[in-house]
């Protein structure tokens, strides 16, 4: 079985990262699943931002938790990076529109996942942040009101939170117990090299790199029962190497491209 294909960001290679044009993309591509980035702005809004400032991916400056989100929504989060289009076809008609390059609330791409209930979102909290823990109990919150926040199984889930911070995982897990969760891994420790993972995580979430140097982790992983989610992979080699492998899930900048490797 093919991994599922997630769009790291939207598809990041050919708009501007967590912007309306770059999640609307992926799904025109086919994505089974979006990924995102969230942290609190000043009066404890849910934003998708990557950065702890909005320096690289906006025409402003700043932290963005020191930003109210009125001063976010004044800035431009797409025109500094114009993309790479499919073809020439796809710039011409259809650029991005201005309404499609302001600063994206976790709100709205709630909306946008709910209006294609066959795409999965996943939701990275960032840390370390000035408000620590509130960032879970604001995302756990609202997927409530959304009905999101306990799915019937972890299989259901329309959502899964994922997040380098391993207390950010275990506060989710405190919240509810169906919520899917992924620990991300930069690096295999001691206490993560047999493919054990803590109890309130249950996929395992390594980069690319650690697969290229210990292709075996994946079957270490899979035999205590956690899956995989592979970041980020777009190189044609890494993506057959993630389908060899098996993974489950893949994160792509670039959905349509790691859709036409996966099918060759």
């Amino acid at each position: 079985m093919q991994p599922d294909v997630v769009a790291h960001r939207g598809a990041s290679a050919h708009r501007a990262e967590h912007t309306v044009a770059a999640y609307a993309l992926a799904i025109e591509q086919g994505a089974d699943g979006l990924e995102c980035d969230v942290r609190l702005s000043r009066d404890g809004h849910l934003v998708c931002v990557h950065d702890r400032t909005v320096n690289r991916t906006s025409t402003g400056r700043g932290v963005v938790s020191t930003l109210t989100l009125d001063r976010l929504r004044e800035l431009d989060y797409g025109s500094w990076y114009p993309g790479l289009p499919e073809s020439a076809d796809d710039l011409v008609l259809r650029p991005p529109e201005e309404s499609e390059r302001g600063v994206l609330t976790l709100e709205s791409l709630l909306d946008l996942v709910e209006a294609h209930p066959r795409v999965k979102l996943f939701i990275e909290t960032k840390h370390p942040v000035r408000y620590g823990g509130l960032v879970e109990a604001k995302l756990v919150a609202m997927l409530r009101r959304y009905g999101m926040s306990r799915p019937r199984s972890k299989e259901d889930s329309a959502v899964v939170m994922m997040s380098f911070s391993s207390r950010a995982v275990r506060r989710v897990r405190g919240h509810t117990d169906t919520l899917p969760t992924v620990l991300l891994l930069d690096q295999l420790t001691m206490t993560r090299w047999d493919g054990t993972l803590p109890p309130y995580a249950d996929y395992t979430g390594p980069g690319v790199h650690i697969l290229r140097t210990d292709p075996e982790y994946v079957e270490r992983a899979r035999s205590n029962g956690h899956d995989t989610y592979v970041w980020t992979v777009d190189e044609e080699a890494d993506v057959d190497l993630c389908a060899k492998l098996a993974v489950r899930f893949l994160a792509t900048n670039s959905p349509a491209a790691t859709r036409a490797v996966l099918n060759r």
